[in-house]
């Protein structure tokens, strides 16, 4: 047989038990493991044309590369994307500040990922009308944003607060394009529109001579009674310093958009999503410093902990050297390895003993033989000396067919020996 072949059957009845148990205790842990995030998450959006669509379609450039397939759906605005939410027909959804409040329907648990940048709610109209106040719009004809859209949601709170009922305004709700469209040509009044300022669309309003941006006179108010809104400025000129547009400081309500999930939400796509929207909203923007956003100010939903733990901590140290889905299969196995290491190092400490004295029994078993032998051969008689020299005879035959690992033979040879000492003793006591 080979020493190798024979080395294994000598270390399995020590080690098998060993791997059976560590085996057992792999099994268990496996049990609690949790499962692997998805591949593929849904996200409502807002219009085509709409910033909430131009930040998705970002987050889904740099999801992509991490193996998460990021999938948009085209909504009308937040209201929708809410109710989509609680549906379970999306993952994720950008709503817009205090749309919560203002449609708390569903006991559905959703949670909020961070505020990402301020959203001005921009009132254009005709330049031929003189408007600074909400209560000034009385009699005109007004675009307050398609049904389901945050725009909507928070024209007719304002609309309600000044006592502005559906009989005293024409409420109008075509879409953002459409009423930018019909405001141009005159055949509407005014139009509400909450986005970016980086909009193309604002910019386009704002650079054409028919329409005038207003100003909101009472904007302090407004934020100090509702804690979802702010009060941003913008600057005479920031537009188009040559002609000077606008041509005053500019008083602007703004609500935050608010990225907001299932509390259930895998918690690796969640510390991923942070690093995706941290990277899109940390630079400054026209009304925010460099880092400013995203924050957890503003929020209408609770803070999710691991996007709470983003904040406090940064991303997990897993994520900060190794491809996403490197770092969430380690991440679901430390619950298998840190169990499996507290299984293994007591264990081989506790092997190696053992062993070991199996490894002797195989040789001191023929030594209580050998000491009978030698007392028997001291009492005189009560066996003859041939037939204890036939007994030792046996007894080394029986010591050569013994296989041991090479770093016990010296205590094979040393047994060997004993035996030729009690043999010699035997031999001796004859010729005396």
């Amino acid at each position: 047989m080979k020493r190798s072949e024979r080395n294994w059957k000598e270390l399995l009845p020590v080690y098998g038990p060993l791997a059976l148990l560590v085996m057992l205790g792999f099994a268990w842990a496996f049990q609690h493991i949790k499962p692997a995030p998805p591949d593929h998450i849904v996200i409502a959006s807002g219009e085509k044309d709409g910033a909430y669509h131009a930040f998705a379609r970002r987050y889904q450039a740099l999801l992509k590369p991490q193996g998460i397939d990021l999938e948009i759906i085209d909504t009308r605005g937040s209201v929708e994307n809410l109710e989509l939410l609680r549906q379970g027909r999306v993952d994720m959804a950008f709503v817009q500040g205090g749309v919560a409040s203002m449609n708390d329907k569903s006991p559905v648990r959703l949670e909020g990922l961070g505020s990402l940048y301020y959203e001005p709610l921009w009132l254009f109209h005709r330049a031929s009308i003189e408007l600074h106040r909400v209560p000034d719009l009385q009699g005109l004809r007004l675009a307050i944003g398609p049904e389901g859209s945050g725009t909507q949601a928070l024209v007719r709170l304002l609309l309600k607060e000044n006592a502005l009922e559906d009989e005293s305004v024409e409420l109008l709700t075509p879409d953002s394009v459409e009423a930018a469209r019909l405001l141009q040509q005159g055949k509407i009044d005014a139009a509400f529109f909450v986005a970016s300022p980086q909009s193309k669309l604002v910019s386009r309003l704002l650079l054409d001579p028919s329409v005038r941006l207003a100003s909101f006179d009472r904007a302090g108010a407004y934020a100090r009674r509702h804690g979802f809104l702010s009060v941003l400025t913008l600057p005479e000129g920031a537009e188009n310093l040559a002609e000077n547009i606008p041509s005053q400081d500019i008083q602007l309500l703004a609500t935050t958009s608010e990225l907001v999930t299932h509390a259930d939400l895998h918690p690796g796509l969640v510390s991923l999503m942070m690093q995706v929207i941290d990277r899109v909203h940390r630079p400054a923007g026209w009304f925010s410093s460099e880092g400013e956003f995203p924050n957890t100010r503003y929020m209408s939903f609770p803070l999710n902990e691991e996007a709470d733990r983003y904040y406090r901590h940064g991303p997990p140290f897993l994520q900060r050297y190794l491809p996403f889905w490197a770092a969430s299969l380690l991440d679901r196995m430390k619950i298998m390895i840190l169990p499996l290491l507290g299984l293994l190092f007591p264990l081989f400490k506790v092997v190696p003993p053992l062993y070991q004295w199996r490894m002797r029994a195989r040789i001191y078993r023929w030594y209580e033989q050998l000491e009978e032998v030698d007392k028997a051969f001291s009492r005189q008689g009560e066996k003859s000396r041939k037939a204890l020299l036939k007994e030792l005879d046996e007894l080394e035959k029986e010591v050569r067919d013994v296989k041991v690992p090479l770093s016990f033979s010296h205590q094979l040879y040393h047994l060997r020996l004993h035996i030729d000492f009690v043999r010699g003793r035997l031999r001796q006591d004859a010729v005396d």
